[in-house]
């Protein structure tokens, strides 16, 4: 498309009222209108002592493993690093870098293992706690409830226990 083209093109859009550019956008209004999802057709979240043990273990073997299987070339990958130096190729520096490369990677993956690892002993320690201290409050608010309990006829009528009204009362002869 030629310059003149584009501009006479340009001109005949700005003259028609109903033609508009549009870059990256949707009419307003257009489109599926959704509604927020209900919160409630999800359910509550629950997590047990067991799933937080089962994830904190996973993660200590993930963690030993890295140790033991991820390191073993590190190693050879070095002592050939080494060699191919002293023999003066230069794939014996790129090969060093690849080697600290992989080895700072996998000390951060190994981080990162540790840290879910200890994270979830913490959490369910620091859950089971939580779900002691629960209990007991709940228990003692249903105790509490009990004793406020004392009705003995129909909500609004005065208990027969403390007697009759007497209407002598408060009054001065």
């Amino acid at each position: 498309m030629a310059w003149d083209e584009w501009e006479q093109l340009k001109s005949e859009a700005a003259a028609d009222s109903e033609t508009h550019m549009r870059l990256n956008q949707l009419d307003p209004g257009s489109g599926p209108v959704r509604p927020a999802p209900d919160p409630g057709q999800y359910g509550d979240l629950k997590v047990n002592q067991q799933d937080l043990a089962k994830i904190g273990t996973n993660a200590f073997k993930l963690y030993n493993d890295l140790w033991d299987k991820g390191r073993r070339a590190v190693p050879t990958s070095e002592s050939a690093a080494g060699k191919l130096t002293t023999a003066g190729f230069a794939l014996g520096g790129a090969l060093q870098h690849v080697a600290l490369r992989w080895d700072e990677q996998l000390g951060s993956l190994r981080d990162a293992c540790a840290h879910i690892s200890n994270h979830m002993t913490v959490t369910k320690k620091l859950h089971s706690g939580d779900d002691h201290y629960i209990r007991r409050q709940m228990s003692s608010i249903d105790l509490l409830d009990a004793g406020f309990d004392e009705r003995v006829g129909e909500p609004g009528k005065q208990n027969p226990v403390y007697g009759e009204k007497d209407d002598k009362k408060g009054k001065k002869d």
